[in-house]
């Protein structure tokens, strides 16, 4: 199994890791819509068994809900894969999300994570938004301290911009960086990913399929009957005319895929795989048919003629 070093950690991660975000289920607001648990966890262990040894959450998931499917999913396995999981976002009673960095607030957010989780050290802590702004050097060097404390192995940050980086670097080397990226946002491509390669930062890059969309099975019909709560239907992507446009490019990566008995999620996978500054890619997968349908890109790649073919489209004009 293809296995590469995040950052200036000691961690050897697979080019693929599972994504818990939607995982926390319903009743919150960025919910993927109401989700089983029992099929989640057995989505995580499958995952596992096909040679995945990292898992990627974060507190606000489910507001809680997530880190707690994880906690059951990964007891008892041995060896124990890597859980990587983020501070930074609060909620209150009325789960009303909020936006904290303050010292105190994160040392409580991660002793809460680590209760949910069952763990007593998290191997990856990450701040999931840069967000008070004026507070990431207080957040950040509360990171540093929590990890010599032993709570956390590896520091990183999630959704940051090079300047950001730039500042909190002078506190503490960064491990890695969490970033969107696929052919759908492409943004990081100019910025953060060439900073984060040129200072052995790593690179785990969230939403490859940009939400499902790319996977293959997604269809105008289906995004027509999402659930009342679930996030995407407030996503420019998934309405028209953009939502057309991006049919247009899930089916050309079900052809790309068909040549090689792979899907078209696997090939959209792949495509960010591609990039030198990328270690991984955060896949959502929240059953075991589903872990069956992106799990090839463990291994499989693209070969230049086929980013090229991919490109093509991406770049003609609508």
């Amino acid at each position: 199994m293809t296995k590469k070093k995040l950052g200036n950690s000691d961690l050897e991660i697979t080019s693929i890791g599972v994504g818990a975000w939607a995982m926390g289920g319903s009743g919150w607001a960025f919910s993927w819509g109401p989700q089983d648990d029992n099929e989640s966890i057995a989505a995580i262990r499958k995952a596992f068994e096909k040679g995945v040894n990292w898992i990627d959450t974060a507190a606000v998931y489910g507001l809680g809900h997530s880190e707690e499917v994880v906690a059951r999913a990964v007891e008892g396995i041995s060896p124990r894969p890597y859980v990587f999981t983020k501070c930074a976002r609060i909620w209150d009673e009325n789960r009303q999300i909020g936006k904290r960095l303050k010292a105190d607030s994160v040392r409580a957010e991660c002793e809460a994570s680590l209760k949910r989780l069952k763990l007593d050290c998290i191997d990856l802590y990450q701040i999931h938004w840069p967000e008070p702004d004026e507070d990431i050097e207080e957040g950040w060097s509360t990171l540093v301290k929590l990890k010599q404390e032993g709570k956390c192995r590896w520091i990183g940050v999630s959704n940051f911009s090079v300047p950001q980086m730039e500042r909190i670097a002078k506190i503490a080397p960064i491990t890695s960086l969490q970033p969107p990226y696929s052919m759908l946002v492409r943004d990081s491509e100019n910025t953060v990913l060439p900073y984060a390669h040129h200072h052995n930062i790593g690179v785990i890059v969230y939403s490859p399929m940009r939400n499902g969309l790319l996977a293959g099975a997604m269809t105008k019909e289906r995004v027509a009957n999402f659930a009342e709560d679930d996030f995407r239907r407030r996503n420019p992507d998934f309405q028209e005319p953009a939502l057309s446009r991006n049919l247009r490019v899930a089916d050309l990566l079900k052809d790309v895929g068909k040549r090689h008995g792979r899907t078209a999620g696997e090939v959209a996978i792949a495509w960010t795989l591609r990039n030198p500054a990328v270690t991984g890619a955060i896949v959502g997968m929240r059953s075991p048919q589903q872990v069956e349908g992106v799990v090839g890109a463990l291994e499989f790649r693209l070969s230049p003629s086929e980013v090229d073919e991919i490109e093509s489209l991406l770049t003609r004009p609508v």
